[in-house]
């Protein structure tokens, strides 16, 4: 067997050649149109996401930080409103709740899919709860139904971040089906270049059904703009530029190919990797597809040996996330300490996420999981 195979985390490289001259093809007219910002591929862009969406209303924005708190701004919250979210996710989810002077309410997650735990939700609502914000970790979305079930008859707000899970489907009990991003009243998404859907430079996007809304966060995004220089609210700056979204274009043709490749993958990986005790292979829920933006495993003990003896074979991995937000120094203020939300803080020290893209091919695959195995017999 050879010493070592380089392989990456993701390959966005050999993903573009495989659609090298339509995306180059794009970006030649955007720049022949010298229309940069806002119309022409843009409104495209949108219009093709909303109709494989299934949803009313897409807008694009810079990132997806910002789509956060355009949608935040637009629903009004006050200073000291409670939102409910989740400790285990990247920080821009918690960052913009106390940028905008609210009062993050954690809870634990649920051990098996990663995501919020609806049953704490419940528990932790309060007559100052104002929102919540679940985030469909990993590809997989969160239980929307039960958390619409919390949410709905109390006027709370249902705010997804479906930032890692674009192109999933959400199953109902009644075996309909909606993409994440269309359950909540609002929901935001990443064009993160390594995202299902990626960009190659930063984007977002803001999805709803709700056409007040729409309008407000329109503007929002918009300097509060309502039409030419007329300026009805306090806005920001936020755009996603027409290259951009001309790729991203180009991309969503391939959306569904690129899921069907990550789950190929995946399945490769469960096939091989099932057998070992030492780790736990990612679960599925009953309600929800999932896209693995992250084939996220559990590994109980040495999980950081683990990553280096992947490392020196040339296999690339990586921890999300290896401190939970409640114990980051930033966010201290809110009060939480050691032991408040277990199964995040737990499995902060198990998770360890595998190469996964749309160019792994078995060769890859096997190089991995072979070297993962090796590493357990020794």
């Amino acid at each position: 067997m050879q010493e070592k195979m380089n392989i990456s985390m993701v390959d966005l490289y050999n993903q573009y050649l495989k659609i090298k001259s339509e995306v180059d093809n794009e970006i030649e007219q955007v720049i022949r149109s010298s229309v940069f910002v806002k119309g022409g591929k843009v409104n495209e862009f949108e219009a093709n996401l909303k109709q494989y969406l299934g949803v009313n209303h897409v807008i694009t924005v810079g990132n997806g930080t910002d789509a956060l708190q355009i949608a935040i701004t637009a629903l009004d919250l006050h200073q000291g409103d409670e939102v409910i979210t989740t400790p285990f996710t990247f920080v821009s989810t918690l960052e913009v709740l106390a940028l905008m002077k609210l009062k993050p309410v954690l809870c634990d997650i649920d051990e098996a899919s990663f995501n919020i735990s609806p049953e704490l939700v419940a528990y932790s609502v309060s007559p100052r709860t104002r929102a919540i914000v679940p985030v469909h970790l990993y590809g997989q979305c969160a239980d929307m139904e039960c958390l619409h079930d919390i949410s709905a008859p109390r006027g709370i707000y249902l705010i997804e971040d479906a930032c890692q899970a674009l192109g999933a489907d959400y199953i109902y009990k009644n075996g309909q089906t909606a993409k994440a991003g269309t359950i909540g009243d609002i929901a935001c998404n990443s064009f993160f270049p390594t995202k299902n859907l990626g960009a190659m430079g930063d984007g977002g996007a803001i999805f709803t059904n709700n056409d007040d809304l729409a309008k407000r966060m329109r503007s929002i995004a918009n300097h509060g703009m309502s039409e030419k220089y007329v300026y009805q609210q306090v806005g920001v700056n936020s755009r996603l530029d027409a290259i951009q979204a001309a790729i991203l274009d180009v991309k969503l043709k391939y959306l569904d190919q690129y899921i069907q490749a990550r789950q190929t993958a995946a399945a490769f990986y469960d096939n091989h990797l099932k057998d070992i005790p030492e780790i736990k292979i990612p679960e599925r829920v009953d309600y929800s597809t999932h896209t693995f933006h992250q084939y996220t495993i559990k590994v109980a003990e040495k999980r950081d040996e683990l990553q280096a003896f992947l490392k020196s074979k040339g296999i690339p991995s990586m921890v999300y996330y290896p401190r939970p937000l409640h114990l980051q120094e930033a966010y201290k203020y809110l009060g939480y300490k050691t032991g408040d939300f277990p199964i995040a803080e737990k499995l902060s020290e198990q998770v360890l996420s595998l190469p996964m893209h749309t160019e792994l091919d078995d060769a890859q695959l096997t190089w991995i999981v072979s070297a993962i195995r090796e590493f357990f017999k020794k």
